[in-house]
């Protein structure tokens, strides 16, 4: 078997300003890493919050919005793959501990943050893979459901299980999970707070991809990195709205051009003769 080898740039750890950090050893719970080599234009954003399953506390979501709001002006940025540092679990939801400390105007608040933090991931300008090697629960799940393509593990297990805990999917899974399924499959999943496995999901279309799961804990990983290979030759749209703009240019002085408009205005056929 033929192996492609690509070569990896180390982690870039980004730290949210006056924030305590619940990362591995201290570090940032949010990491960026660009591929080189035949991967140029990947980026990988890893999610390392071991201790809370990389549960969304306050330092996590605002690591992630400012890593978001910085490769959202890097033109290198192709390929943007979700994955995470912390074995069996994508991510786990909502920090249910962090959130009882506070008033109800801070949830108000930080789950309009969390709000903004998914619509960020899904408006992001180029396409985008969360890659669900395991546990992706309520929140956990509306961040895939916010990327463009989901990956998981066969193993994984997924779910908007907001209502089994009182309350409801609050950052954008009401609203995508139709989308994604289709309005009564997505109410059945929210009303039952059900937990799919990743061969259900894919069955239902809630995943793209469902693998088998490896001793390392990362196939859905590694099948998301192939797929964002897939898609690194295709044209970025900026460089297709380029291309599209010289070749209008050149359409405009043709006399094909003026034909078809006056045969608009006369309510004919138009005769094209190829200049």
């Amino acid at each position: 078997m033929l192996r492609v080898l690509c070569l990896l740039r180390p982690w870039r750890p980004l730290r949210a300003r006056g924030c305590a950090s619940d990362g591995a050893a201290g570090g940032s719970e949010i990491q960026v890493r660009a591929l080189a080599g035949p991967d140029q234009g990947i980026t990988e954003i890893l999610m390392n919050r071991p201790r809370a399953r990389n549960a969304l506390g306050n330092v996590f979501v605002s690591e992630l919005l400012e890593t978001l709001a910085q490769l959202r002006e890097d033109r290198q940025v192709r390929v943007l793959l979700f994955r995470s540092g912390v074995k069996g679990v994508f991510c786990a939801g909502a920090d249910l501990k962090e959130r009882e400390q506070m008033s109800e105007a801070e949830v108000g608040v930080f789950v309009q943050r969390l709000r903004g933090l998914m619509n960020d991931i899904a408006a992001f300008p180029a396409p985008t893979i969360a890659a669900m090697d395991g546990f992706a629960l309520g929140g956990g799940l509306e961040l895939a459901l916010a990327c463009d393509l989901r990956v998981a593990a066969s193993s994984a297990i997924m779910g908007l299980i907001e209502t089994t805990r009182g309350l409801l999917p609050g950052a954008g899974g009401t609203q995508r999970l139709p989308r994604c399924l289709g309005v009564a499959l997505a109410k059945e999943l929210i009303f039952t707070g059900r937990r799919l496995s990743g061969t259900e999901a894919h069955a239902l279309g809630l995943v793209n991809h469902a693998v088998a799961q490896n001793e390392e804990g990362d196939a859905a990983y590694h099948r998301a990195r192939a797929l964002a290979q897939e898609i690194l030759p295709q044209v970025d749209i900026a460089s297709g709205m380029a291309i599209e703009g010289m070749c209008y240019a050149q359409n405009i002085p043709t006399r094909d051009r003026l034909e078809g408009m006056a045969a608009f205005r006369e309510k004919r056929p138009p005769k094209f003769v190829g200049e």
